[in-house]
């Protein structure tokens, strides 16, 4: 033991209670890797936005500069052919995607919108 922490005393604990204590310890870490891990999306699913679409969320990035205008959301709902709240769901809650048509058509009116005036960063 080093002089440093032989001022600490000793610590005498019951080997049952160390045992408990290291098993908690194992399980706890085990739990937290456990809700650390990615699992690959399984085949046929649609991604859900977040870490794994960064060019939807680059996208998202791009058009929501756009969208800050009174009427803009509903106007852009209207072209690309879905509600306004669906619109919500996949610009603002994150919690969806557009299809790939959809997606397209928001790509278009990205570039139609720099084109205008409206400018991508």
């Amino acid at each position: 033991m080093s002089a440093q922490y032989s001022s600490l005393g000793r610590l005498d604990l019951p080997a049952g209670l160390i045992l408990i204590l290291l098993e908690a310890a194992d399980a706890s870490m085990r739990m937290a890797v456990g809700k650390l891990k990615r699992r690959p999306p399984k085949r046929g699913l649609t991604l859900q936005p977040g870490p794994d679409t960064p060019i939807w969320n680059e996208l998202l990035k791009q058009s929501l500069p756009l969208l800050r205008k009174r009427g803009s959301k509903a106007q852009l709902a209207r072209i690309l052919g879905i509600s306004r709240q669906r619109l919500q769901v996949c610009l603002k809650a994150k919690s969806a995607c557009l299809d790939a048509e959809r997606t397209l058509l928001l790509l278009a009116w990205l570039a139609g919108q720099a084109k205008a005036g409206g400018g991508i960063k």
